[in-house]
């Protein structure tokens, strides 16, 4: 096997939180070769598998992560090519998203606006789907995949193209089961040579309204029809609010932080305190965007 597997590696510096436990066994494929590598030795071990991609939209248990965890920050192939009048990306799932922001700055095209707004890797956007509030064009990680493929549990291959997916607000559907692996994404040749200015305005106007120097997930929770989360959690006071060195962004509502000495269980406890202040002021009930992974007590 060429494929290096660890055992009891923290998981907490492979999250934008900085929280968690270990994983039992952890490996870092760098091909769709190593990957079926890292699939096969968990399924001779009957270990159970944790996909762990950029770590900008989970939360890992203090207790860790039985089985094998597959983390995909070396996953990251990326070629870019003029086809057609299009410009077409073909690249590893976990490629990050600012890898992509970056070919699509060289080529001053729309899609940099809306990936300097987003955090993680590829292939994380395409299973939620991520997007941002504003209205841009693109928004959505669906408007830019053109098709993509799936290792599934059997060790197969298969092929989905963008119209094969349900694609909704911060989900996909239609997919499953399986593990991301190439993606193909396109957008058209109409350049914008203004493209570079609207991103660094748009990144000053983050970082003004954000706590992007804190370690966070971004949005927790997603905006239910009809309201912003942001507004709501801060109109019932609850900016500030913290458990331990987890706190609600005194920046901006929708963020929870980690102030230095944050346990996941204290981000979760705070999250969960949000949803029912919310529930009961506000009559309106909150969706996480958050992924808990791991090991978590039962209640």
């Amino acid at each position: 096997m060429s494929l290096k597997i660890e055992e009891k590696i923290s998981l907490a510096p492979l999250t934008s939180w900085l929280v968690g436990g270990v994983a039992d066994f952890f490996c870092l494929p760098t091909s769709v070769g190593e990957l079926k590598e890292a699939l096969k030795f968990a399924d001779a071990k009957s270990l159970p598998i944790t996909v762990l991609g950029g770590g900008s939209n989970v939360l890992i248990s203090d207790l860790g992560i039985r089985g094998l965890t597959i983390g995909l920050k070396n996953f990251r192939d990326l070629k870019a090519a003029e086809v057609d009048g299009q410009l077409e990306i073909r690249c590893l799932s976990g490629a990050s998203k600012s890898d992509l922001l970056r070919v699509f700055l060289k080529y001053q095209l729309e899609p940099a606006l809306f990936l300097a707004g987003i955090p993680g890797d590829v292939g994380g956007g395409i299973v939620m789907n991520a997007g941002v509030a504003e209205n841009f064009k693109p928004r959505e990680f669906c408007e830019i995949v053109a098709e993509f493929e799936v290792l599934k549990p059997d060790f197969s291959e298969k092929k989905y193209s963008n119209k094969d997916v349900q694609w909704s607000y911060r989900h996909s559907r239609g997919w499953e089961p399986g593990i991301i692996t190439w993606v193909t994404l396109r957008w058209p040749l109409h350049k914008d040579p203004s493209i570079l200015e609207k991103v660094r305005s748009a990144n000053k106007g983050r970082l003004s309204k954000q706590p992007l120097d804190m370690p966070s997930c971004g949005s927790v929770f997603i905006n239910p029809p009809g309201h912003k989360a942001a507004q709501l959690i801060d109109s019932c006071g609850l900016k500030g609010f913290s458990i331990g060195g987890a706190q609600v962004s005194m920046k901006h509502a929708n963020f929870i932080v980690n102030t230095g000495s944050a346990t996941a269980e204290q981000l979760w406890s705070v999250i969960q305190h949000v949803k029912q202040t919310v529930a009961r002021e506000k009559n309106v009930e909150l969706t996480t965007e958050v992924v808990l992974l791991g090991d978590w007590p039962k209640d």
